[in-house]
């Protein structure tokens, strides 16, 4: 999968490689589709939920810059796999997921593989997550028309922000945002596509 699906296509950051090198993906998955787990496909993963396909995980990881010392946010937590393999790298990852028992699963999931640097919510992730800001980097792992102020306002001097930007049915682009002496870059990168970003409507 690595060298086939990721390498091959230009991912070169050698701690994403690593990362993807070391977290089974299988295990992110529902059992019935295990079979397809390192195939280069987006997987359902219950609850109208996907787990993205390899590259684009890979892809996303890789425009962040993870290192070690870092701090991470994720919104969509979904079956665990993209913040596994944050945790690989950076110090410690914080993720949301609004579909609560994807929570509940997920976070048994990665806690079952010893990912202790992974703090999940049960909540709706548009506001990010305050408390713990500010973030080295936040990747948002659903599409929406615009990117959430709090999510850039939670962004860290030097941080780095991917989302994709667009609706369901037009094509999508991979945002990022970058910010330097409080000023916000935004670069767009590649057409995606994503389930859309849930509100609670509470």
């Amino acid at each position: 999968m690595v060298d086939n699906q990721i390498i091959a296509r230009g991912v070169a950051n050698s701690a994403t490689i690593r990362a993807m090198r070391k977290v089974p993906r299988h295990l992110f998955v529902p059992q019935s589709l295990s079979e397809l787990a390192y195939e280069d496909r987006p997987l359902s993963i219950g609850y109208g939920q996907t787990i993205s396909q390899p590259f684009i995980v890979a892809y996303m990881t890789a425009e962040a810059y993870p290192s070690e010392g870092m701090k991470a946010l994720e919104i969509g937590t979904g079956s665990g796999y993209q913040a596994a393999v944050l945790a690989e790298i950076v110090d410690t990852v914080y993720t949301i997921e609004i579909v609560h028992d994807l929570a509940v699963e997920s976070g048994a999931r990665l806690k079952k593989l010893g990912y202790d640097n992974v703090v999940t919510k049960d909540g709706d992730g548009y506001n990010g997550w305050k408390e713990h800001a500010p973030f080295d980097i936040i990747i948002v792992t659903a599409a929406a028309d615009h990117i959430p102020q709090p999510l850039i306002d939670q962004l860290a001097e030097g941080g780095r922000l991917l989302m994709p930007v667009g609706n369901r049915n037009e094509v999508q682009y991979l945002i990022l945002l970058e910010k330097r002496r409080g000023m916000v870059k935004q670069t767009q990168l590649y057409p995606v596509r994503f389930v859309p970003l849930t509100r609670d409507k509470n």
